[in-house]
């Protein structure tokens, strides 16, 4: 293995180790931002769900139904506003119920189902640090392995196709006919 492979192997592994590092601080960061989401959809909508605790036995639904059927145009408009924040709380609390496991599953949810609005907010918006927990240490090194093992199965790939050694050349059998090796008799002396 040349120094150059060497190195550039050295580096591969530790700019992969940065990176996976920071793999727990996004997780980190993206459920905070649904919380936070969460928390100022709950305050907008707390006055909403007064009313229909009041006067509809805590119904939502039937609020905005109200609303939907009504013959006072200023509150038939409200109906779509409220209904589009209703389904907003819904659909931040069914987020927020999917990040309460484990920092895997977590990161399972993020990487198949996270809400495409609040990964691009929380991706545009991320902070880098170095967290110094047993996650980050783990993802550091599992993601600086699989770069590794990437790189080495990109050179060996490369050198394959690539490589400039010649394959020794067949001998063609010759034309003439050849002659069958003769053994040699034992000699045996009497």
């Amino acid at each position: 293995m040349s120094k150059l492979h060497h190195y550039i192997s050295m580096m591969v592994f530790a700019a992969a180790l940065m990176l996976g590092v920071q793999v727990p601080n996004f997780v980190d960061q993206y459920v905070k931002r649904v919380d936070a989401h969460l928390k100022e959809a709950r305050t907008g909508f707390e006055e909403f769900l007064k009313i229909a605790r009041h006067s509809h036995k805590g119904s939502v639904e039937d609020l905005i139904k109200k609303h939907e059927n009504s013959t006072d145009p200023t509150f038939k408009a409200e109906a779509a506003p409220l209904k589009k924040n209703y389904l907003r709380l819904k659909l931040l609390e069914s987020e927020m119920l999917s990040l309460q496991g484990s920092f895997w599953s977590q990161s399972l949810h993020i990487i198949l189902h996270a809400n495409r609005e609040i990964l691009s907010d929380t991706y545009n918006h991320f902070s880098a640090n170095l967290p110094l927990n047993s996650y980050a240490a783990i993802c550091g090194l599992l993601f600086g392995l699989l770069a590794s093992l990437l790189l080495e199965m990109f050179w060996s790939l490369f050198w394959k196709i690539f490589s400039f050694r010649r394959k020794p050349k067949k001998q063609k059998p010759s034309k003439e006919k050849e002659l069958p090796e003769r053994r040699a008799e034992p000699y045996i002396k009497n």
